[in-house]
């Protein structure tokens, strides 16, 4: 609702905002409008790339971006196409040879085509950086700039907003996406952007409810097997570790232990193998799905019941993130956190994230001196704990 209309102005747009609040059809609707108002793509201009460029950090999140821009485009005739790692990129080439209007991509195989000139930017003037600091905490940062700086230059809005614009010039059109406003996706905010808007967008947590459990590591796995019996036959669940040898590891001993139907994905998995995990998981013919982190942001997985956390993630970010799988468009979600002492450095910030969201926070965590003082704050006298 906020940022429809400044998109359809052609404004440039910082979205602020956690997930699952209705990103995807926020920057798709307004790009859409803006294509519809330029030449159709024909052989003599399609050679000169698409009209639109999306960019995000994952390719499961680049594939979901796909699939839902296509269900608006195809009434159009628009054609989108993403492009990858982990799939074959001269087949890739094959499908931007033949012309389209919008590129969803990521941006280690988007560099790849550019420099192979598989696909070229020259009309390129409407882009979306989607979970721009996932992308940034990724190490993409050097090749989002120069994707960025591939784009023609020459279409950037004035620096001042009462100049004015030049009548029947195209204009680019940055909307950039992010939980968080880093350092880094400021400066690129900054560099990038012009006169943009800034759209911040509440948490979405209140529909989830949240339970911090505190636990040891030798009793995780008995924990997660109560949790994964209790699940009944039409729900489904998510269970996010930190390391792809657990995830093998838990499904192992899921397979053998609990009553469920269990898959895995993760980045040592083909893209195939990922693919396939992904769809049959959303079909339900698998109930369980355990996964690292590459499953943590953007994705949107219907009535998704719970979230478990068998690990305690690195940073209070990654855990919104991936409570936020549940809970979506509305609906109500449960998020089950297994917190260890291991986990002290975190205890801060999840007792004021439990309070925030009217949880209940554990006796164990609100009694631990670690929960009482931000990390690096800590009175020299609790510096054992």
């Amino acid at each position: 609702m906020a940022a429809i209309p400044l998109g359809l102005e052609q404004r440039d747009v910082i979205g602020i905002s956690q997930t699952g609040s209705g990103k995807t059809a926020a920057f798709v609707l307004p790009m859409l409008a803006y294509i519809s108002r330029l030449p159709p793509l024909r052989e003599e201009n399609q050679t000169e790339g698409p009209y639109a460029l999306v960019m995000a950090p994952t390719r499961e999140l680049a594939h979901q971006i796909e699939e839902e821009t296509v269900k608006f485009a195809r009434y159009l005739g628009f054609k989108a196409i993403s492009i990858t790692g982990g799939e074959s990129i001269e087949k890739q080439a094959l499908k931007l040879s033949q012309g389209c209007e919008i590129v969803i991509a990521t941006p280690g195989r988007l560099i790849d085509c550019l420099e192979r000139r598989y696909v070229v930017l020259n009309q390129c003037n409407y882009l979306v950086l989607d979970e721009a600091d996932r992308m940034i905490d990724m190490g993409f940062e050097p090749q989002v700039a120069e994707v960025l700086d591939a784009m023609p230059s020459s279409n950037l809005k004035p620096k001042k907003e009462d100049e004015e614009l030049e009548e029947k010039k195209i204009y680019r059109t940055t909307y950039m996406f992010s939980a968080t406003m880093l350092h880094s996706v400021e400066r690129l905010a900054r560099k990038y952007l012009r006169n943009p808007v800034v759209v911040t967008i509440g948490e979405t947590t209140k529909f989830i409810t949240q339970k911090v459990v505190m636990t040891k590591e030798s009793n995780k796995f008995s924990r997660l097997k109560k949790l994964i019996d209790d699940l009944s036959d039409d729900k489904t669940a998510i269970v996010f570790v930190n390391t792809r040898n657990k995830v093998d590891y838990i499904v192992k001993n899921l397979e053998k232990l609990a009553r469920c139907r269990v898959t895995t994905l993760h980045a040592g998995k083909s893209q195939e193998q990922r693919d396939y995990s992904l769809e049959e998981f959303k079909k339900k013919r698998f109930n369980v799905l355990v996964t690292t982190d590459v499953l943590g942001r953007g994705l949107d997985i219907l009535d998704l019941a719970q979230v478990i956390n068998y690990d305690m993630p690195n940073t209070m970010d990654l855990y919104t993130h991936r409570i936020g799988r549940t809970g979506r468009a509305g609906k109500t979600g449960i998020a089950t956190t297994f917190l260890t002492l291991e986990d002290k450095d975190l205890f801060y910030g999840l007792k004021q994230k439990l309070i925030e969201c009217n949880s209940l926070v554990p006796p164990e965590l609100a009694r631990h001196e670690a929960s009482k003082f931000k990390p690096g704050t800590v009175p020299d006298r609790f510096s054992h704990f």
